[in-house]
């Protein structure tokens, strides 16, 4: 086997020498013989130099170098193996830290990405280096299941291979944060987000995934990726289980909520009666709340609650009685349906 040409004599120095010297006498390879191997292995990784050239390069001076006419194949090859593994291994523990530190860069790079605390200019530039163009347009998707989900993870790294395999990983970003799962991508390729959303809902066992609207500039990622959460949130809150919900599709909802203390006070002057009621407010709030997610139609929202029709009835008859405002009326439906949405975002009447 010839010499590899591309690795330099640097990286081999000793090795011979070592060898001859270990198969002469039978011996193995000392503590420091070995430090020394693991040593160049490192060097050789921290330059760029690929393993199974430097392992060749190694292999073709124990077949050419000058060993000694009477040392056996089993010494020189024992000898050369000891040599070889030290290197290897550190070669490896060189490739390792290096990967640490290029995890520990991503992930302090995200975090400032996401959280927008860094300045921002900085972080475009950084952003190229995770391939990514800030000046342009993103949107940001993110996934939630049962169980939280690590960088690295085996969900996270399928979902990242199986967008990549399909689009490239140009402009594209697959992580987590939070233990949630996080795809961030170009504003105008709403398919690649779509196609996460897909593969994500596969990988969560049915969890639910929100998309954010496309922003521009570095501080649209941040924009983007809090509509996500916001609307993981409200669906937490109003029990949507819609798989994929789209912020742009929730924006009657962060209108209705902009001035907490106009909703607080709708929620306790139009339902507050409720609690009047023999088992407080609950049980009444929750008919409004089939009624009109029922499209207003008794016998389907009676039976989502396990009601007969008459009683479901008589539920209705009676907040008209206490609140004064009559759900089956096109007037007054609107101020009930605005108030029970309102206390589902603020918990009412769980929190006072």
């Amino acid at each position: 086997m010839a010499p590899q040409q591309d690795v330099p004599d640097e990286y081999l120095d000793g090795y011979v020498r070592v060898v001859a010297d270990a198969a002469a006498t039978g011996r193995r390879l000392t503590r420091d013989e070995l430090d020394a191997r693991r040593a160049l292995g490192e060097r050789a990784a921290e330059a760029g130099l690929g393993l199974r050239a430097l392992v060749a390069a190694h292999l073709a001076r124990t077949h050419s170098g000058n060993l000694g006419a009477r040392l056996t194949v089993d010494a020189v090859v024992a000898a050369g193996a000891q040599a070889i593994d030290a290197f290897a291994e550190g070669y490896e523990r060189a490739q390792r830290q290096t990967m640490r530190q290029e995890e520990a860069a991503r992930r302090e790079f995200i975090d400032d990405l996401l959280y927008g605390r860094s300045d921002l200019g900085k972080l475009a530039e950084r952003a190229e280096r995770f391939g990514l163009r800030l000046s342009y347009e993103h949107a940001v998707a993110v996934a939630r299941g049962e169980s939280a989900y690590e960088e690295g993870g085996t969900v996270a790294r399928d979902i990242e291979r199986a967008v990549i395999a399909r689009f490239g990983d140009r402009n594209i970003l697959v992580t987590t944060k939070e233990g949630r799962l996080v795809c961030i991508a170009p504003g105008d390729q709403d398919e690649v987000l779509a196609h996460f959303a897909k593969q994500a809902y596969a990988a969560t066992d049915g969890g639910q995934v929100a998309i954010g609207r496309p922003q521009s500039g570095p501080g649209g990622v941040v924009q983007s990726y809090e509509e996500a959460l916001g609307a993981l949130d409200l669906a937490t809150r109003l029990d949507l289980d819609t798989p994929v919900l789209r912020a742009s599709d929730l924006l009657v909802y962060p209108v209705l909520t902009r001035d907490r203390q106009a909703m607080t006070d709708l929620v306790h002057n139009t339902l507050g009666p409720l609690h009047r009621a023999r088992g407080g407010a609950r049980p009444l709030l929750d008919t409004l709340v089939a009624y009109f997610d029922a499209g207003c139609v008794s016998a389907e929202a009676a039976r989502r609650l396990s009601l007969s029709v008459r009683a479901f009835t008589y539920r209705l008859a009676r907040i008209h009685q206490l609140t004064g405002a009559d759900p089956t009326d096109p007037t007054d439906r609107y101020t009930l349906q605005t108030a029970a949405i309102g206390a589902r975002l603020l918990d009412w009447p769980t929190e006072p």
